[in-house]
C-alpha cells in the first residue's frame, strides 16, 4: 500500500503555538477536562467583541459582497488605509500601494513568495512570531535570527543585525510592538535598522498589527516614517486593535523607495506581488466593508489600554502575580497582549521547555506556549496571554505558582 509523506518543504517548518501541546490540550478537553488557555491571542474568546459599528456595516453590505472584488481590495477600504498613514505623517502611500488580504498571514505569504529564491536570507527577530520564520522557509529562503536583548527591554541588538547581513540577505523583519515579548521599540533602534537597510540595500517588513495596543504612555513609531530611502512594507489589520480576528481582514502597504521594485520588463518584485494577489482572486469581501468604519470611527481600543482599561488592568495583574513566584522574572510589556517570562532553568532543572509546558498542562490544566516555539534560543522562557479576565488570570498564575513550588524536570 502506498504511503504519502508530508512535503519535504515542511521539514524545517514549525508552528508550535498550535503544535503538540495544543493537540494534547484538545484531547484532554475531549475527555472532559476544563483548561485555562493562555496560549493564543484571540480576543473574542475572552469577551473582547468587535465594535458594533463594524459588524453593522458588514451586515448591511452583505448583498454587495457576493461577487469577486478588485484583487487589491475595495477602493474605500484602501483609501481608509491611505488616510490612516497620512494621519501619521506618511504621505507616500497611495491607493495602488495597498493590498487587502485575508488577514496579515496571507499577505506575509504573498510578500515572501514574491521575493525569495532558494538560498536567499531574511533577518528575523529572535524571539519572533513563528509564522515569519515558517513562511520564509516555505518560500525557499533561510531565516537568519537576530537577537532581541532582554536586558534592553527586548529591543533588537543592532550590532547583531549588522553582523548577520550577508550578500544573500534581501530583507529584515521587525515586529513592533513585538509578539511574544510586548516590546515597543525605541525610535533610535528603528533608525539603526533603517541605516543598515539603506547601506546594504535591504527591504524592511514591518509587522505592526499591535500598533494601537500600547501602555504607560508609550508611543509607537511606524517604521515607514523613519527613512524615505528604505522600501518598507507594513502589515496591519482588524484582528487585534478592533478585536475582529475571525473576519480575516488585513492590509499591506508599500512606502519609501518604490523605484527598486518596478521595472519596464514587468518582472520586478511589485509585479510578483500583483500576480500572487490576482491568483487568489480577491480577499474576503464582507470583511472589507468593515475596514473604513474601523479606521475612521471611534478608537475604542484606547479605552482598553489606558489606566483603568481592561487590557491595562489585566497586564498589571499578571505582572504583580508573577513577581511573587520564586524563579520567575519578566520584562514588563509596553504593548501587545503578551508577556514573555524568564524561568530559572537551574532552579527547576529545565532542559526541555516544551516538556515543561506539557507537564504544566497535565498537572494544572493550564495551557501556555514554550519559548522555543517562538524560535528563542534557550529553554528558559514561556509566553502568557493576558486576555482573560482578572479572576481567570489570578487562578492561572496561582496554578503556575503551585506547580513550580515542587517542579523539577
Amino acid at each position: 500500500m502506498r504511503f504519502f509523506h508530508q512535503s519535504l518543504k515542511l521539514n524545517n517548518v514549525c508552528y508550535d503555538i498550535r503544535g503538540p501541546v495544543l493537540k494534547e490540550a484538545k484531547r484532554m478537553e475531549a475527555d472532559g477536562f476544563h483548561l485555562i488557555k493562555l496560549n493564543i491571542g484571540n480576543p473574542a474568546v475572552f469577551g473582547f467583541n468587535a465594535p458594533d459599528e463594524i459588524v453593522h456595516d458588514i451586515i448591511i453590505n452583505m448583498q454587495n459582497a457576493q461577487g469577486y472584488g478588485d484583487s487589491q481590495g475595495l477602493f474605500a477600504a484602501r483609501k481608509a488605509v491611505m488616510h490612516d498613514f497620512q494621519s501619521r505623517g506618511i504621505m507616500d502611500v497611495g491607493i495602488d500601494d495597498i493590498f487587502i488580504g485575508n488577514g496579515v498571514s496571507e499577505l506575509i505569504m504573498i510578500a515572501m513568495q514574491g521575493l525569495l529564491d532558494s538560498g536567499d536570507e531574511v533577518l528575523v527577530p529572535m524571539p519572533d512570531y513563528p509564522l515569519w520564520t515558517a513562511v520564509v522557509t516555505l518560500s525557499g529562503g533561510t531565516a537568519v535570527h537576530y537577537v532581541c536583548d532582554e536586558a534592553s527591554d527586548w529591543n533588537p541588538d543592532i550590532a547583531d543585525i549588522e553582523a548577520k547581513v550577508t550578500e544573500r540577505t534581501k530583507a529584515v523583519v521587525i515586529i513592533n510592538p513585538n509578539n511574544p515579548t510586548g516590546a515597543v521599540y525605541d525610535k533610535s533602534i528603528l533608525q539603526g535598522i533603517a541605516k543598515i537597510a539603506r547601506e546594504h540595500e535591504l527591504l524592511v517588513f514591518a509587522d505592526e498589527i499591535y500598533d494601537r495596543i500600547v501602555y504607560d504612555g508609550v508611543k509607537h513609531t511606524p517604521f515607514a516614517s523613519i527613512d524615505p530611502e528604505v522600501l518598507t512594507i507594513c502589515f496591519n489589520g482588524l484582528s487585534k486593535s478592533w478585536r475582529s480576528a475571525g473576519f480575516r481582514a488585513g492590509w499591506m502597504a508599500l512606502s519609501g523607495n518604490k523605484k527598486i521594485i518596478v521595472n519596464q520588463a514587468g518582472n520586478g518584485y511589485l509585479d510578483g506581488i500583483e500576480m500572487l494577489s490576482n491568483m487568489r482572486m480577491c480577499a474576503n469581501m464582507p470583511a472589507q466593508f468593515g475596514i473604513q468604519t474601523a479606521l475612521g470611527g471611534y478608537q475604542s481600543i484606547n479605552d482598553l489600554v489606558l489606566p483603568g482599561g481592561r487590557l491595562r488592568d489585566q497586564r498589571d495583574e499578571v505582572l504583580n502575580l508573577i513577581a511573587d513566584i520564586p524563579g520567575i522574572s519578566v520584562v514588563p510589556p509596553k504593548g501587545a497582549l503578551y508577556c514573555f517570562p524568564k524561568i530559572d532553568t537551574q532552579r527547576f532543572n529545565i532542559t526541555d521547555d516544551e516538556r515543561f509546558v506539557m507537564d504544566l498542562l497535565h498537572e494544572q490544566r493550564l495551557l501556555l506556549v514554550h519559548g522555543r516555539g517562538f524560535n528563542w534560543k534557550e529553554p528558559d522562557h514561556f509566553r502568557i496571554v493576558f486576555l482573560p479576565d482578572k479572576e481567570t488570570l489570578s487562578d492561572a498564575i496561582r496554578r503556575l505558582r503551585n506547580f513550580l513550588a515542587h517542579y523539577k524536570q
